[in-house]
Formats: structure tokens, C-alpha cells, sequence
């Protein structure tokens, strides 16, 4: 008896395949469009930049816009006062975080479902909701135009990066922990030494999300800080917009540089990126 014949099956397979992927990189280039503009923009003069219809090769290239650029605003101060500000963001929540979600993951209690829940209830309220009364706590107690309203926060825990922890930990072997209880271990050392060695992929995507959401935060900067000296790079950047427009090269220019390291980081943490979103949904 013949077999049947699938190759009209594994024909249309790769026909799907072909047109799903010739898809997606319509869409990516649709994507890249600014991106490429804006960086072939940063190696154009000033005149070539307003010329209409814009030409998407520089002719001259120039590179004049960088150094121009990164001297021209404090640049470097300003980079300082960001990294300051994203790295003890990434450090606080990652701590204050992952604690929160090994309490409601790990730990048996009464009430830490209704507790999850309300936590979970707290993200419908958006930032514009609670600016005002914020701002007014800090301001009475001496923070305003300092980095601490900017930082503390980060520290006292986020519902939307504790939802993700919690729903990874969820995926971790009760038997683990379980035998590190009976071998007297305490709820320490389980998260220490347990638990958090085993979720490097959902840490790595909650610091990666902690990161740029500092790294390109301008309303928070804009509200509580007015010392320049104290700009971040966004805030600096809308500053240099606003007062110097006319340079569109040099404003260019320094976009790309401040862009450059998200990218850099994303490419290089993406496989563990994905695999915390994909993970943090499979149990719970």
C-alpha cells in the first residue's frame, strides 16, 4: 500500500513560513524608518537635514555633530546624574521586588491572595493620579530638586515588576524549597541562595525594563529636579530642543548617542529577556 504523499502539506508549511517572515521584516523596516533617519541625520549639516525632499544619504558625511554636540550641553555631567539614578533604580528593585514576590510565591499566609489582588488593583491608577499628593509629600519633607523622590520609590517595591516575579517564582519546584525546610534552612537562605540563582532570566528582564524606564524618564526629572546641574539626559535633551532648535545636527547627533546603549543592551540581553516574559506566565 502506498503512502500518502505530504509534500503538498510541507509545501504550504514553508509557504506559510516564507510569508510570515517577509511580513515581519516589512514590518521591522517600517519600524527602523526613524531610526535610520535619525541617525543618517546626525551625519548630515544643518542645510542637508531642512533640504526638501529630504535625501536619506549624506553627501558630505559629516561628524562634526558629535563632538559638537557632546560639548556644547554637559553631556558628561549629565550622563552621570542618569547612570547614578538607573543603576540604584535597577538595584532597588530588584531587591525590594523580588522580596515582595517570594512572599506572595514562596511563603503560605493568610490573606496574600486578597493582598496580591489589591496589589494588582493599584496598577489601574495611572502616574497622573498620584503626581500631585507625591509631589506635595516630597516637597514637605525637603526633596524637591534632589535625586531622592527620583530613587526611594524604587526601593519600596512596583506592582507591574513584583506581578512578573511572583508569576516566575510560582514556576520554581515547591520540592525545592520544601527540602531546604526540612533541612533547616530559613526563608533567608531559600530566597538567597534558592530562588534567586534559579531566576536570572525574569531579574535580568526586570532590571532591563527598571533601566530604560529611568534611563528615558523626563517627567520625573522635569518635576522634581531644577538645578541643571542635576539634569538627566532626557531632561537635558528637551532642554537643548527647546533653547537651540536651530541646531538640528548636534541635537541629532547626541539622540543617537543616548539611544545607542539601550540598544546595546537589549541585543546583548534578549535571549534572557524573552525567556523571563515567556516564562512568567506559565503558572499562576
Amino acid at each position: 500500500m502506498a503512502e500518502p504523499d505530504d509534500s503538498g502539506g510541507r509545501g504550504m508549511s514553508r509557504m506559510a513560513t516564507i510569508a510570515a517572515h517577509t511580513a515581519l521584516i516589512l514590518l521591522s523596516l517600517v519600524f527602523l524608518v526613524p531610526l535610520l533617519w535619525l541617525i543618517t541625520s546626525s551625519l548630515k549639516t544643518d542645510a542637508q537635514i531642512l533640504r526638501f525632499p529630504p535625501e536619506w544619504i549624506p553627501s558630505p558625511v559629516t561628524l562634526k555633530n558629535y563632538p559638537g554636540g557632546l560639548t556644547f550641553i554637559p553631556f558628561w555631567r549629565q550622563l552621570g546624574n542618569t547612570l547614578l539614578i538607573s543603576s540604584l533604580t535597577v538595584l532597588g528593585t530588584l531587591l525590594s521586588c523580588s522580596l515582595v514576590a517570594y512572599g506572595l510565591a514562596r511563603v503560605r499566609w493568610r490573606g496574600r491572595n486578597a493582598l496580591f489582588g489589591i496589589l494588582l488593583g493599584t496598577m489601574m491608577l495611572p502616574f497622573q493620579v498620584t503626581m500631585v499628593p507625591v509631589f506635595v509629600m516630597f516637597a514637605r519633607i525637603g526633596w524637591v530638586d534632589t535625586f531622592w523622590p527620583l530613587i526611594v520609590p524604587h526601593f519600596l517595591g512596583s506592582a507591574f515588576y513584583i506581578f512578573l516575579m511572583r508569576q516566575f517564582f510560582l514556576t520554581i519546584p515547591l520540592e525545592l524549597t520544601e527540602a531546604a525546610r526540612i533541612d533547616g534552612c530559613s526563608e533567608w537562605d531559600i530566597y538567597r541562595r534558592i530562588v534567586l540563582p534559579l531566576s536570572k532570566p525574569v531579574l535580568a528582564t526586570v532590571g532591563l525594563f527598571a533601566f530604560m524606564a529611568s534611563w528615558n524618564d523626563y517627567l520625573g526629572p522635569l518635576i522634581y529636579l531644577a538645578d541643571e546641574s542635576r539634569y538627566t539626559l532626557s531632561l537635558g535633551l528637551a532642554s537643548f530642543s527647546s533653547q537651540y532648535g536651530s541646531y538640528p545636527g548636534m541635537l541629532m547627533a547626541v539622540t543617537v548617542v543616548i539611544t545607542v546603549p539601550i540598544i546595546v543592551i537589549f541585543f546583548f540581553a534578549q535571549r534572557t529577556f524573552i525567556q523571563g516574559i515567556t516564562l512568567t506566565g506559565i503558572k499562576g
